[in-house]
């Protein structure tokens, strides 16, 4: 299999299942619809696989074209990047890029795309400031900051990130000793471990985010980190309310699970935000992409 053949032909597939139309993409890369068809046809027939399924509604990816999906998109873009800089002539971004970031987002998001960015540019020198409080751009210094839920006037600009919403969790074995929990009506008689935010009161939704309604509960611990209620919880003391990002890899190794499933809580909207008016650095633009990405990725 030739890899650089192939390479034009990913990049037209990733432009194809981004827009999920051979047309909206033949127009983005100026090329025929047939044209657009025929590329991706050699593209199936040199991998030996279906990565598209045609029907009526428009395109579906298979399973096969969600995972080379998932790791060419990358690829398209820093192309895309290379490119710019190559006609833009611009000199290579260096010095301190400093980003404040919420405590729960290191290790998924942040170095992830930290770490492609300084391998775009190595001149760079990051500055990692993990705070769950609001830290204002000029007056610490910062280069950009995410933030999650009700943003404050400012002449900052913000952009939007995505979506984040809590589910009900507990261990295996606090299920076991005391029992199952399927329905919101049942919880006032089991540990609710509450998050600083978390009151009395807790905003609960159906899977859909809507029906909304309150539920009283009462907390048997409460604590100021979600890292701290997830160990708690991992540690067989009650059932907490958390970012379904933040509790996958338990459930998906089976250490903790979902309670409560047809029940969720709010979902918290988290923004990147900057202080550039006009054009942004080339290299805060790309840290935006690469960290909206691995949100995406993470949400999926």
């Amino acid at each position: 299999m030739d890899n650089i053949k192939l390479a034009p032909l990913i990049l037209i597939f990733v432009e194809v299942a981004k827009k999920e139309s051979f047309t909206a993409a033949a127009k983005k890369l100026g090329l025929s619809k047939s044209a657009v068809s025929q590329q991706i046809r050699r593209l199936e027939e040199a991998t030996g696989q279906q990565l598209l399924i045609r029907n009526t509604r428009g395109l579906v990816l298979t399973s096969v074209g969600k995972a080379l999906l998932a790791r060419s998109e990358l690829l398209s873009q820093q192309l895309s990047l290379t490119l710019t800089e190559l006609s833009s002539a611009k000199a290579q971004p260096s010095g301190s890029f400093k980003v404040a970031v919420p405590p729960f987002f290191e290790k998924g998001f942040v170095v992830p795309a930290l770490r492609q960015l300084c391998l775009e540019f190595p001149l760079l020198t990051p500055e990692i400031v993990v705070s769950g409080t609001w830290l204002d751009l000029i007056e610490h210094n910062l280069d950009a900051t995410i933030f999650g839920g009700h943003l404050q006037d400012s002449n900052y600009r913000a952009l939007s990130i995505g979506k984040v919403s809590e589910i009900f969790c507990a261990s295996r074995r606090y299920i076991k000793e005391q029992g199952e929990l399927t329905k919101i009506e049942n919880l006032p008689e089991h540990k609710f471990i509450a998050t600083a935010w978390q009151h009395d009161e807790l905003q609960l939704f159906d899977n859909a985010l809507n029906n909304k309604h309150l539920v009283k509960v009462t907390h048997s611990a409460k604590v100021n980190t979600l890292m701290t209620a997830l160990e708690l919880v991992l540690n067989d003391m009650g059932v907490a309310l958390l970012p379904e990002f933040l509790v996958q890899p338990h459930l998906a190794e089976g250490s903790i699970e979902r309670v409560i499933p047809d029940t969720r809580g709010r979902a918290w909207h988290f923004y990147f935000l900057h202080k550039y008016q006009g054009e942004k650095p080339i290299h805060l633009t790309r840290f935006y992409e690469l960290f909206r990405y691995y949100f995406a990725k993470s949400n999926i």
